[in-house]
């Protein structure tokens, strides 16, 4: 949604996902631990990442704050391409880069930000 602050989601709700019965792995890092959404002025906002506990699939992202409506596609991406949290994982983004807190939200899902 180009909003402000922007609004950006793709795949099952946290919601929809917990009333599917699945065990979750749910991530989230706040845009005020990446040095470029700092940079740029931006500090405030969120990433969430949902996962399958159990198969690692990416069931959801949602996003809010300054670029997410640039940064949602690297989600549908990987949702498309069927890729799991550890593929996420060992994924490389750029830094500094507002994609980071994409990679940080999958890292945080189990227990392993960097920044944070």
């Amino acid at each position: 949604t180009y909003s402000h602050p922007q609004v950006a989601s793709v795949g099952m709700t946290e919601e929809k996902a917990k009333a599917s019965g699945r065990k979750l792995k749910i991530g989230k890092f706040p845009f005020i631990g990446n040095g470029k959404a700092i940079a740029l002025g931006e500090p405030e906002g969120i990433v969430k990442t949902i996962f399958d506990e159990e198969t690692g699939e990416l069931l959801g992202a949602h996003m809010a704050g300054e670029g997410v409506t640039e940064l949602i596609q690297g989600y549908a991406i990987a949702r498309q391409g069927e890729l799991t949290e550890a593929e996420l994982m060992e994924t490389v983004f750029p830094h500094p880069t507002l994609s980071e807190m994409m990679h940080e939200s999958v890292l945080a899902a189990y227990g392993r930000p960097l920044h944070i």
